[in-house]
């Protein structure tokens, strides 16, 4: 179970249902804490039917909050481009939540095409797939008048994370709720920190070091019989045209709290310097395996953020913010210096952010992270695209860019040519900063 002490290792949804008596408990103690409010009548009926875009084990973790939060949720409809996978993970849910998984095998949807038949039959899509697809699959589905969930990251491009903001804009007119998975918005104790640095815990906020160094995530050996795009689709956080590689991937964690302590700021511009050193072999795909952005922030403050995706290396996890009059660890909750301080509560808030998605929904009163989602991602955006390129971008460049990696998440099908080509020694071919010349306009 997850350690929800006020300075743990950061937890993620990729442990969930590691054995299913911990999955058991959690429901438990999630079922006896839910208000009166979530039990509520929601368009005249207590259920409210809930669909996974995505069968990956973090739409599993945001299926098993979503029933925990909310007992007349039922998870109704699935797709994946995997079969096995959707099998997989209703076995799993099942029995986690028995009287909440009611997925018959006719709602169980395989490919490309599968997310408009889940959007169909639900009030509520969680969305946890390749992170291409995020906005395209938030948009339709508050086009079709439901409530979303989506995890992050909100885009993997600039043309895609214009598409989530425009989303959350229409779920706002609609009285429709978007709820991002940047979960560190819903910690209790983040929240207690970062407000004493702004009221002036540390003094005045000189400079910020995000790091995320660790071995590679989801490394999957390739399966006898897949095709090249089925390959990399199993393995889409290796391949740059479904992830958006480890920046959108991994720092937008660090770079959300970095642009929430500095007021909801936003870099006036970025360099970045990144390659691929050691991961080099085909099962790593084409995405670099160590990246540096440094962000320029108003006032002069600089973020240094730094990422990692290496094996038999130092690991580290953190935001720290340097300041006139002390320092501050913003995932440790602690404050040192002239004013040392460290909060002792506890809070899971992957569990927070489904509980107020489903006590909003009830009560009518929509909940929308449209204020900084999209823009949060779109830091990591403009820090990946300058590590490619090797070039400074500016955040007004890249908000008016047009630039995606192709092909549009509107016109990928079942059976296309996968857009990652192998070499000669069955390596995938890198960007090349200082060679590489997109069109960023």
């Amino acid at each position: 179970m997850r350690n929800q002490n006020s300075s743990p290792k950061p937890i993620t949804r990729r442990d969930f249902l590691r054995t299913s008596s911990a999955t058991a408990l959690s429901v438990a103690a999630g079922a006896a804490a839910l208000s009166i409010e979530r039990g509520a009548h929601a368009a005249g009926s207590d259920i409210l039917k809930v669909g996974m875009i995505g069968c990956g084990g973090r739409n599993a973790g945001a299926a098993d909050e979503a029933l925990t939060a909310d007992r007349g949720a039922r998870l109704v409809a699935m797709c994946d481009i995997f079969m096995d996978r959707i099998n997989a993970k209703r076995d799993l849910l099942k029995a986690a939540h028995p009287a909440q998984v009611a997925v018959n095998d006719d709602h169980r949807f395989p490919g490309f095409g599968g997310y408009r038949h889940v959007i169909d039959a639900c009030d509520v899509i969680l969305i946890a797939n390749g992170a291409k697809f995020h906005p395209f699959h938030a948009m339709s589905a508050i086009e079709a008048g439901k409530h979303v969930f989506v995890e992050k990251p909100h885009g993997i491009d600039p043309r895609g994370v214009r598409l989530m903001q425009q989303a959350a804009d229409l779920a706002k007119e609609k009285n429709l709720c978007i709820v991002s998975g940047l979960q560190s918005r819903f910690h209790a104790g983040y929240i207690e920190t970062i407000k004493r640095i702004q009221d002036g815990a540390i003094g005045d906020i000189v400079s910020i070091e995000e790091n995320f160094l660790r071995a590679p995530y989801g490394v999957t050996e390739r399966k006898p019989g897949l095709t090249e795009l089925e390959w990399q689709c199993s393995t889409q956080y290796h391949f740059r045209w479904l992830s958006g590689d480890d920046v959108p991937q991994s720092l937008v964690h660090n770079l959300d709290r970095s642009s929430w302590v500095l007021g909801n700021a936003v870099p006036i511009k970025c360099h970045g310097l990144a390659g691929r050193s050691a991961m080099i072999e085909p099962v790593y795909g084409d995405v670099f395996d160590h990246h540096s952005v440094i962000y320029q922030f108003p006032n002069g403050v600089r973020v240094y953020a730094f990422c990692r995706t290496t094996t038999g290396c130092y690991d580290e996890d953190s935001s720290l913010i340097l300041g006139s009059k002390g320092q501050a660890s913003v995932t440790a909750c602690r404050i040192w210096g002239q004013n040392n301080w460290r909060w002792q509560g506890q809070c899971d808030p992957y569990q927070v952010e489904h509980n107020r998605l489903f006590a909003a929904i009830r009560s009518g009163n929509p909940i929308n992270c449209g204020a900084y989602m999209a823009r949060s991602t779109m830091i990591t955006v403009m820090g990946q695209l300058s590590c490619y390129t090797g070039k400074e971008i500016t955040w007004d460049q890249v908000n008016h860019s047009s630039f995606f990696y192709p092909p549009k998440p509107e016109d990928c099908h079942d059976g296309m040519d996968a857009p990652a080509k192998p070499g000669p020694d069955g390596s995938y071919p890198v960007p090349a900063p200082g060679r590489t010349d997109w069109d960023l306009s």
